[in-house]
């Protein structure tokens, strides 16, 4: 089974507004305001717009919502097990060189399971995308919003043990996962394709 690794790295200072709104206590019903568009309504709520437009079948035309019509806004409950096992054991490591653990964002851990899945299916092992661009594009597409990021990806590992092991034994990705200016972590894993196993780790500061 061939194996990979790559990292990615990057500070980046940006002037976003976050509106106020904390994800994590979103409302899974919005109701839309008059002067409302989809697109606002993703960026309010830092929500893919395909994201909104695939959970409101009902909606026949993203460019026409009308004021108090219902609008579900995705989210996630819980990320898969793999992916959490990867996120727990990444703090286990953490907590090891006395680092505060990264808090899980449900948000950041979608963009990685887009990451993952787009590697198989695209059949690239790259931490820029053909089709969304550099990690740092993704979040932005997704409404990922943070003031540094960085990226680990992996390919060809069975288990979140092993990935997570063979990341902390590469100096450049260690530094990723210890990195004390982190606070939120995303994970994706996906199966299938040339590698057989796709990984990857993102994390932002805000």
């Amino acid at each position: 089974m061939k194996k990979k690794l790559a990292i990615l790295l990057v500070i980046m200072s940006l002037a976003l507004g976050l509106n106020g709104i904390n994800t994590a206590q979103a409302a899974q019903t919005y109701y839309v305001k008059k002067g409302d568009t989809l697109w606002g309504i993703s960026k309010k709520f830092r929500i893919g717009l395909s994201e909104i437009i695939e959970a409101n079948p009902h909606i026949q035309n993203p460019d026409l919502i009308y004021p108090s019509q219902e609008i579900r806004i995705p989210t996630m409950e819980s990320v898969k097990s793999f992916e959490r096992q990867v996120i727990d054991l990444t703090n286990q490591e953490r907590q090891k060189a006395g680092l505060a653990p990264l808090q899980l964002d449900w948000q950041l851990s979608r963009v990685a399971r887009y990451k993952s899945r787009d590697m198989r299916d695209t059949g690239y092992f790259a931490h820029k995308s053909p089709q969304y661009g550099s990690p740092f594009d993704m979040m932005k597409r997704f409404n990922v919003q943070y003031s540094s990021a960085g990226e680990n990806i992996a390919v060809g590992q069975t288990s979140p043990e092993q990935v997570v092991k063979e990341w902390m034994n590469s100096p450049g990705h260690r530094k990723n996962i210890l990195n004390d200016t982190y606070t939120y972590i995303g994970a994706g894993y996906a199966k299938g394709g040339s590698y057989g196993t796709y990984w990857t780790q993102m994390f932002i500061s805000k």
